[in-house]
């Protein structure tokens, strides 16, 4: 009777032992099971600003087998989702190609051109030549703007630090301003020398400043990380001695 029984349990055991090693399998088999999708070439990178049709000529592009679970949203072997666009960053071997990555010129270009710090917008600003510190102000520069409010009679009533310290993305083209208020090549003229400054700021600040370029006149005071700017009371006639 004990050898029957025995028999029994070594019978249900090596029943237990195999079903689960079949759902061991199908476990597996789900989890590594591949499908496969466009992927940068081995040793190849995609540089920003690169088309599609490029890299695919170039060879940049193959078709990889990826596990189901490792594969990116918009993953797939067509580069149909593709076609017309350009990469918006650097793509690394072995990187699957999403359409989050790609997008129009413009795009690519506003990106490497002007890179926006997280949290800011970009605006850009009028200065005169005597306001913009010369030819010394490129982008990567750390500023603090000045505004200076004036009467109807273009006389000022007071100066004050608007913003203590803002980055300039852009230094745009002079231009010069001429009797009749019109823009013109600042080459070989005497009129106003003015420029266009973008610059990241907060929308708190973008819209001080474009209060300011409405009601007075404002300059940029070029920065180093030894410059100490903070706001205070400003200057009026009757501090400006003190």
């Amino acid at each position: 009777m004990l050898l029957v029984v025995a028999a029994v349990i070594a019978a249900l055991g090596v029943a237990l032992v195999f079903v689960y090693a079949k759902g061991a399998d199908d476990r597996a088999a789900k989890k590594y099971d591949s499908v496969e999708v466009l992927t940068v070439a081995p040793g190849k990178t995609i540089q920003p600003g690169e088309s599609i049709d490029d890299a695919l000529a170039a060879g940049k592009v193959v078709k990889s087998a990826v596990a189901k679970t490792q594969v990116l949203d918009g993953a797939s072997q067509d580069s149909d989702p593709f076609q017309g666009e350009v990469a918006l960053t650097t793509l690394y071997s072995g990187e699957q190609l999403i359409p989050a990555k790609f997008g129009a010129v413009q795009d690519v270009e506003a990106a490497a051109t002007l890179p926006i710090p997280n949290g800011k917008i970009a605006i850009s600003i009028l200065v005169n030549d005597d306001g913009r510190v010369g030819k010394f102000l490129s982008p990567g520069a750390q500023v603090a703007l000045i505004f200076t409010d004036l009467d109807e009679g273009n006389q000022p009533l007071s100066t004050h630090t608007l913003l203590d310290r803002v980055t300039v993305l852009a230094a745009g083209t002079a231009t010069t301003l001429a009797s009749d208020g019109t823009s013109e090549s600042s080459s070989g003229s005497d009129g106003e020398i003015q420029q266009l400054l973008t610059i990241a700021v907060t929308q708190r600040e973008a819209e001080q400043v474009r209060y300011a370029e409405k009601d007075g006149e404002l300059t940029a005071a070029l920065l180093n990380d030894a410059s100490k700017v903070k706001k205070d009371s400003g200057v009026t006639k009757d501090n400006l001695l003190e």
